[in-house]
């Protein structure tokens, strides 16, 4: 079966629909800890910090974020595109991400599987399903 792979576009909207459900559940976690009085800011931010930290990473993992599944798009591992990344390789590959931004993508179009930069660091693949 001949791998096929995702557009950049479908990577973007997929980062899109990430982004709006991480300000989504941030913004009822807030909701929900200005229910109590005196919640200390470390508590805040650690909240905050955490849905924003662990959630690409753990979803990855797991499977799909919300994005990928949406767009039919998958994070798996390059040397065998059947499995799933591992924690490790989802640790490596989102601060990459993250901290390059669109200078990441840059590399899609140079290579036959069109893979970002974080991905080439982590040894991953993005695929359709």
């Amino acid at each position: 079966m001949k791998e096929e792979y995702p557009l950049l576009t479908d990577r973007i909207q997929s980062t899109f629909i990430d982004t709006i459900l991480i300000v989504l559940l941030m913004f009822i976690s807030g909701s929900i800890l200005d229910r109590y009085e005196n919640v200390p800011d470390w508590v805040k931010i650690s909240v905050f910090a955490g849905l924003f930290i662990v959630y690409e990473p753990v979803c990855m993992t797991f499977g799909s974020t919300l994005g990928n599944y949406l767009k039919g798009i998958r994070v798996r591992k390059d040397s065998d595109s059947t499995k799933r990344i591992n924690l490790l390789q989802a640790i490596v590959r989102y601060p990459i991400k993250f901290f390059l931004g669109w200078i990441s993508f840059l590399t899609i179009h140079s290579n036959p599987k069109k893979r970002a930069i974080h991905d080439l660091v982590a040894g991953s693949v993005m695929i359709k399903i």
